[in-house]
């Protein structure tokens, strides 16, 4: 391949980076052309999965991201003393109703939990796990909350579009008390 020399530019970019490289920024930074960019991201899952390598090439948030394989991730635990984010019950709550009804309004989020949500809003804000996305047209243009790239990486979601649907049962359900 005419560009294989520019599998180690790839590798330090995505090393360097640490977070994810959209396709787009790699190609902007290798100047070449995003399909080539995708061949040699390609080349190198290929050869990252073929070999015994402690790493992998994951595409997440729709970037692309050098991570430990899995089979090595109780021996990297170990070295990293890492402090993990520890959510409340209501901050998970909160977290699940944006997810699956994003963009969603504060006052939409507490219709169904049935509490405010101000503080843990705020919360999963500071943590970067939520994001606002704009306002949405009614009567105070309220402030519309989605998830970032930061929970789609966490989570190992490439896009939003890979959250699982959620499906209500819409039968009746009979009243045992009337019969």
């Amino acid at each position: 391949m005419f560009y294989d020399y520019l599998r180690g530019h790839v590798e330090a970019l995505l090393f360097a980076a640490g977070d994810p490289l959209s396709l787009q920024k790699i190609s902007e930074l290798l100047e070449i052309e995003e399909g080539t960019a995708e061949r040699l991201l390609a080349l190198l899952t290929a050869e990252y999965d073929a070999n015994e390598r402690g790493f992998c090439l994951r595409k997440v948030a729709n970037g692309y991201q050098l991570v430990v394989k899995p089979q090595f991730d109780e021996l990297v635990r170990r070295l990293v003393t890492k402090q993990e984010i520890k959510l409340s019950n209501a901050a998970l709550e909160t977290l699940s109703i944006i997810v699956f009804k994003q963009p969603v309004t504060r006052s939409e989020i507490e219709a169904i939990r049935g509490v405010k949500v101000d503080g843990v809003v705020n919360t999963l804000v500071e943590h970067g796990l939520i994001c606002e996305l704009g306002r949405k047209d009614t009567i105070g243009k309220p402030i519309l909350y989605g998830t970032t790239d930061l929970f789609l990486t966490m989570f190992g979601f490439n896009s939003i579009t890979e959250i699982p649907k959620i499906t209500v049962n819409t039968e009746t359900v009979e009243n045992k008390n009337d019969a």
